[in-house]
């Protein structure tokens, strides 16, 4: 009898922890459910202001006390003569923005509330720097993003795309739009190219004894399908399509960047920097770092960035994602000193 009651005060324990744990995700489900999609909110910092800090830092660390007071006095008759210049000498605003693309180009709607801001407020003699990685992605994203560069442009305003580490396909479609493209001296440039590809399970099934149907309106309607047959025909008309997106996708290179030799650059091909110069795919080896200190003495500079706050779903499953990768980090790092 004392066994059963212990036992069952056991499971009345855990049967309440149980309950307990449900209620609480429950609340939380119910919460992020009920959480509304919140507008973003534009964030402006000064890059200039960065850059003393960073300067000022390692005067501190660097000089010694009298040094130091040498430097300083010399800052000081230099803020002053800006003061005395201070109508005459304006410094125009550089203002820098960050794409890191995606395969379906998701980004574009943070892109456009940055350059609508941007557009807002600057002058002819102001510039826009726009650093992009991507690999490329969906036609329709990144031409809708190479859009929104060409509209920096339609204002007269100054741009420059400034490539760290890959600018391919959809990447270079939007790096192409600007007046002047810079590159790391390894950056992956170019892929001029259009690739579609399906898998098509239909013979799986068939052996499965599994019937598929498809009816569609229009002799085009479905030209290739992941579970029916595939017929010539409807190959033919897919490959002739992805050979129209290519020779849009030409054309829109070419028009922006006439001097290049477009037949021998619109292969798929990539190449690193170097040589994407070579090709005149680039205008000028450099990384964004060295362009904006260089740019720091001629503009005031700001950095731009839309920022969406995240509900709380999105919030967990953030922590969700971070808590395995650094679990499986360290199983990997366990693994390596195993074998070591």
């Amino acid at each position: 009898m004392e066994f059963l009651f212990v036992y069952g005060l056991f499971l009345a324990k855990a049967i309440t922890i149980v309950v307990a744990i449900v209620v609480v995700v429950g609340f939380i489900v119910g919460m992020a459910a009920k959480q509304k999609q919140t507008s973003g909110n534009l964030e402006f910092e000064s890059l200039s202001e960065h850059f003393d800090d960073i300067k000022s830092q390692a005067q501190h660390v660097l000089l010694d006390k009298d040094e130091l007071k040498k430097a300083e006095k010399e800052e000081k008759k230099k803020q002053k003569k800006k003061s005395a210049k201070k109508g005459e000498d304006k410094k125009s605003n550089m203002f820098v923005l960050h794409f890191n693309g995606s395969m379906n180009a998701q980004e574009v709607e943070q892109l456009r509330e940055e350059i609508t801001a941007i557009l807002c407020v600057a002058s002819k003699d102001d510039e826009v720097l726009v650093n992009v990685e991507s690999g490329g992605g969906v036609v329709h994203g990144y031409g809708l993003a190479a859009s929104q560069l060409q509209r920096i442009k339609d204002k007269e305003i100054k741009l420059t795309v400034s490539v760290d580490k890959v600018a391919a396909s959809g990447g270079y479609m939007m790096a192409c739009v600007a007046d002047h493209v810079i590159s790391a001296p390894f950056a992956i440039i170019g892929s001029i190219g259009v690739i579609a590809q399906l898998p098509n399970f239909n013979k799986v099934l068939k052996k499965n004894d599994i019937e598929f149907e498809q009816h569609t309106a229009g002799d085009f309607k479905r030209t290739l399908t992941m579970f029916g047959e595939n017929t010539a025909e409807g190959r033919n008309k897919f490959k002739a399509e992805i050979e129209d997106v290519h020779l849009m996708f030409k054309e829109f290179v070419q028009q922006h960047r006439p001097q290049l030799d477009i037949d021998k650059v619109a292969t798929g091909e990539y190449w690193y920097g170097q040589r994407a110069k070579e090709l005149n795919l680039v205008d000028e080896l450099k990384t964004s770092d060295d362009f904006l200190m260089e740019a720091n003495s001629r503009f005031k500079l700001f950095n731009i960035k839309y920022a969406v706050k995240k509900t709380l779903a999105q919030k967990l499953g953030f922590s969700a994602y971070q808590a395995v990768e650094q679990t499986f980090m360290r199983l990997v790092d366990a693994g390596n000193k195993l074998y070591r």
